[in-house]
Order: C-alpha cells, then sequence, then structure tokens
C-alpha cells in the first residue's frame, strides 16, 4: 500500500486533532475546578452577558455549551452569537462544549440545588492580581492553534467521568 504525502498528512492531521482536542478537553476539566474553588467561574448566559458589560478585563476564558435539545433555542443562539463577538472584540477565548450535563455537573448547583444555566461560563480573574493557570495556558494555545486553521470557536470534548 502506497500513500501520497497528502494522504498521510491528513492521517496525521485527524489524529493530531483528536489528541489535542482530548487534551484540551481534561485541561478544561482541570480549569473549572480549580476555578470553582477559587470562586472564578461566573454561569449562566444573563450573569456571565452581566460581568462582560461591567468589568470585560476580568474575563479569562468562554464556554459556551449546548445540545441538541437547545439547538433550535433562537434566544439562546442570539446570546451566543453576541457573546462570541465580544469575545472577539476583547481578544478572550472561547470554546463550545456539546454536553451541558457535563459541564452543569463540573460547575456545581446553584442556592436551591437546581443545577445552574450551563449554557454560557466564564473564566474570570481579577485585574489588579491575574489568576495564573497552567490548564489557561494550555486552552489558549488549544484556541490559538485552532485560530490558525480557522476554527474561530472550536468544540472540545470533555473526558468521560
Amino acid at each position: 500500500i502506497t500513500m501520497t504525502l497528502e494522504e498521510m498528512h491528513g492521517q496525521e492531521n485527524t489524529m493530531d486533532n483528536t489528541d489535542r482536542a482530548q487534551s484540551a478537553g481534561a485541561s478544561l476539566e482541570e480549569l473549572l475546578v480549580a476555578a470553582k474553588k477559587q470562586d472564578y467561574l461566573t454561569v449562566g448566559v444573563y450573569e456571565s452577558a452581566k460581568v462582560m458589560n461591567v468589568d470585560p478585563d476580568s474575563v479569562a476564558f468562554c464556554i459556551l455549551a449546548t445540545d441538541e435539545e437547545y439547538e433550535c433555542d433562537i434566544a439562546l443562539q442570539i446570546h451566543f452569537t453576541l457573546i462570541q463577538a465580544f469575545c472577539f472584540d476583547n481578544d478572550i477565548n472561547v470554546v463550545r462544549v456539546n454536553d451541558i450535563e457535563r459541564l452543569a455537573d463540573l460547575v456545581g448547583a446553584d442556592e436551591t440545588g437546581e443545577p445552574k444555566d450551563a449554557h454560557c461560563i466564564l473564566v474570570t480573574s481579577p485585574s489588579a492580581n491575574p489568576w495564573k493557570d497552567s490548564s489557561l495556558d494550555k486552552l489558549s494555545l488549544f484556541c490559538e492553534e485552532s485560530r490558525s486553521m480557522y476554527d474561530w470557536v472550536p468544540t472540545i470534548t470533555l473526558p468521560e467521568r
């Protein structure tokens, strides 16, 4: 069996992309757990919009979550478009996650025990004392590499439990 250079390169790329996405998923999970401990998470579309409006410099990373149930939710898609535009304008990395239940598990429940609205999650960091985290660095690199391949809002798959 002989393969052309393009076919070999295509196979390498597919493997690299799968590895990259799995690695990014693990980094995202680590980041969410660490940020939650530090109280550096803003969870919910409206809560996130407020933070972006009041203190955009505090936003370090943005996660948009959806699943098939919400694909047709026009209001949510409009919010996503506006949030993405804000992130692009303010050089904030943004990713999508297709497992909203898993994301909701990671960020926890609200005071009433109900799962939080995990459609939009911001990782924030005080401007005066920026938070350094290796997972955040890895995810920033992942987003940068994705943009170089014209994938402006890459999708990350969280690791299985």
